[in-house]
């Protein structure tokens, strides 16, 4: 949720300044958002974990990029951001850092049989 909340605040300057970025950061937003609700209401949301953790890694490695050898269309950004970018890059590597646990728990992982469930149905 909170990824969604910090992305969602930023899409205004971006579509302004690079159209697709701040495309990007809303549909970021609004995946988010239903991974928030897929964990809450799901009643097996393996589906919300690995979207989310694919989605926060993108979102991480875009940061990344952004902020070395550029994005596409000469997007290039300079520093931190702060607050925004120090607090995305901790979110999401809260929420990835989650999955994997999740995804390494009890003797048989749970989330790994949730994902496998998924993946047959």
């Amino acid at each position: 949720m909170g990824n969604a909340v910090l992305h969602t605040l930023l899409v205004p300057d971006h579509l302004e300044e690079k159209f697709y970025v701040g495309v990007l950061f809303a549909v970021g937003s609004a995946v988010m958002l239903a991974v928030a609700a897929g964990l809450l209401f799901m009643k097996c949301p393996a589906a919300a974990w690995l979207t989310g953790a694919v989605v926060s890694l993108g979102m991480i490695v875009g940061f990344a990029l952004s902020r070395t050898v550029g994005l596409p269309y000469g997007y290039h950004e300079d520093g931190w951001e702060a607050p925004y970018g120090p607090l995305s890059l901790l979110v999401e590597g809260l929420f990835v850092l989650v999955f994997l646990v999740r995804l390494g728990t009890g003797p048989t992982p749970r989330a790994l049989n949730e994902l496998q469930d998924f993946a047959i149905h």
